[in-house]
């Protein structure tokens, strides 16, 4: 797959560079600056013409966002503005979510990433991470291959059966691996770019999903037993292939899928159970 940029880091920093050009470079969430692109790179990237002629600082441009997230009066809009944001300005997004982290991290995550879970087919607008589904079988590497990243460190996969306290949420599960990674950029520094969201929509048997006209998952219900195994199985074998420098974190997985999966997995691959080892390390460290 040919990329839409590359990354490169030596002692000076990152370096992000790409071959594309005028709206191509405004619709990459990790390229894009908005209004805060200088002259020099409006000519260099073909946006001339295609942007506000005041150049924004950084700052600028966070305070306009915070303007607008708080004019939201209910949480799920908060949500839906500062997602809105992540998937067309990523740099922007975890500026505003670092200045008024305290006050925007129930908003992005629990609680509120909750109702999003549960809203979500009615309120998508634009896809982030990956969905593996039953449909892929014996073609998962090659799935995987399309995310925009050549080089994953960490991902938060869920088949979404057991989302925090509200059960099976089919697609929408998928709310809860973009919330968490994003707390893992803005809280450990792990550059975007290193990080995937998957779902793992293996089908749903919330039966409100399932007679949804819109409901935009696996319509059918949840996978079992060796089918189940196997695609799991091969997830995981994809992973090692295509990143084998990756983390995999299962997350909101039914208790006894989670166990069996970190059985299975344990000698063979790089991965850890959130809801089991995670929490259990917190309450050990006191």
């Amino acid at each position: 797959m040919k990329r839409s940029y590359t990354i490169d880091k030596n002692q000076d920093g990152i370096t992000i560079s790409t071959p594309l050009r005028g709206y191509d470079v405004l619709y990459q969430p990790l390229l894009n600056k908005g209004s805060g692109f200088t002259q020099q790179e409006r000519k260099t990237f073909g946006l001339e013409g295609l942007l506000p002629p005041h150049v924004s600082s950084l700052d600028e441009q966070c305070q306009r966002m915070y303007e607008s997230v708080c004019k939201k009066e209910k949480k799920l809009a908060k949500y839906m503005s500062l997602i809105s944001l992540q998937h067309r300005n990523e740099v922007l997004f975890y500026k505003v979510l670092y200045e008024h982290l305290e006050e925007f991290m129930p908003i992005i995550y629990t609680p509120t990433v909750g109702k999003a879970c549960e809203e979500f087919s009615h309120i998508f607008r634009r896809t982030k991470g990956m969905w593996i589904t039953p449909n892929d079988k014996g073609q998962i590497k090659q799935r995987l291959q399309n995310a925009p990243s050549p080089d994953v460190r960490l991902i938060v996969v869920t088949d979404n059966e057991s989302i925090l306290g509200i059960g099976d949420q089919g697609a929408g599960g998928i709310a809860i691996s973009v919330g968490k990674l994003s707390l893992y950029c803005i809280g450990a520094g792990i550059h975007p770019s290193h990080l995937l969201p998957i779902s793992l929509d293996v089908g749903t048997n919330n039966e409100k999903l399932l007679h949804d006209p819109l409901y935009i998952g696996y319509k059918k219900p949840r996978l079992t037993g060796k089918e189940y195994d196997d695609l799991v199985d091969e997830f995981v074998e994809a992973v090692k292939e295509v990143y084998p420098r990756a983390l995999i974190q299962w997350e909101d997985f039914r208790k006894q899928n989670a166990y069996n999966i970190l059985d299975r997995h344990k000698e063979n691959a790089l991965s850890f159970n959130d809801d089991i080892q995670g929490t259990a390390a917190v309450a050990l460290g006191g």
